[in-house]
């Protein structure tokens, strides 16, 4: 079983977040940030490093739950970045779920502008896979295999790992 640690916007996309843990939750080891683990008023740098290494650290796959604003989180494109950074253990494979709220196009398809950048840019090298969230919650199955693979990727894809861009500094939207 993996250890995974779930990214998504807090104020948005708790209940969603619960769903997935409370549906999904016995196919992976929960290493999450929960509501009320951080104190907000903490300094920029301290936040960072009590994400890195007292929760991504011992994670193996980042799994990003994409809502309509999430692209614009600060802490998302933190837990992402740290996911990415192998000097803090190793990298973790990454995934986003497009949740069902989720802009989509009329023909199902979503844009790069929609989605956290810094996920948008391993989506583009093939590291990170997106998913909808229909299909891939429709069967367990095809979550683990997706985990899975993501898994996998953070060895076979590492040379494909574009952690280049500058971290955010600030929330882009409320």
């Amino acid at each position: 079983m993996h250890k995974v640690f779930i990214s998504y916007y807090h104020k948005d996309d708790q209940w969603d977040r619960d769903r997935f843990e409370k549906q999904f939750g016995h196919l992976f080891i929960s290493k999450s940030v929960k509501p009320g683990d951080i104190d907000s008023e903490l300094s920029t740098n301290y936040i960072k490093k009590l994400i890195q290494e007292g929760y991504i650290s011992g994670s193996s796959v980042v799994i990003v739950l994409v809502g309509k604003k999430t692209r614009c989180r600060k802490h998302v494109d933190w837990e992402i970045s740290a996911g990415l950074n192998s000097k803090v253990r190793g990298y973790s494979g990454l995934i986003g779920i497009l949740l069902p709220d989720f802009p989509l196009s009329a023909d199902g398809k979503y844009k790069y502008d929609d989605i956290p950048a810094r996920l948008a840019d391993n989506v583009k090298t093939r590291f990170a896979k997106i998913y909808p969230w229909n299909w891939l919650c429709a069967y367990e199955s095809r979550l683990t295999d997706a985990i899975e693979t993501a898994f996998d990727d953070r060895v076979t894809k590492s040379g494909k790992i574009d952690n280049s861009r500058k971290q955010l500094g600030r929330n882009l939207c409320d």
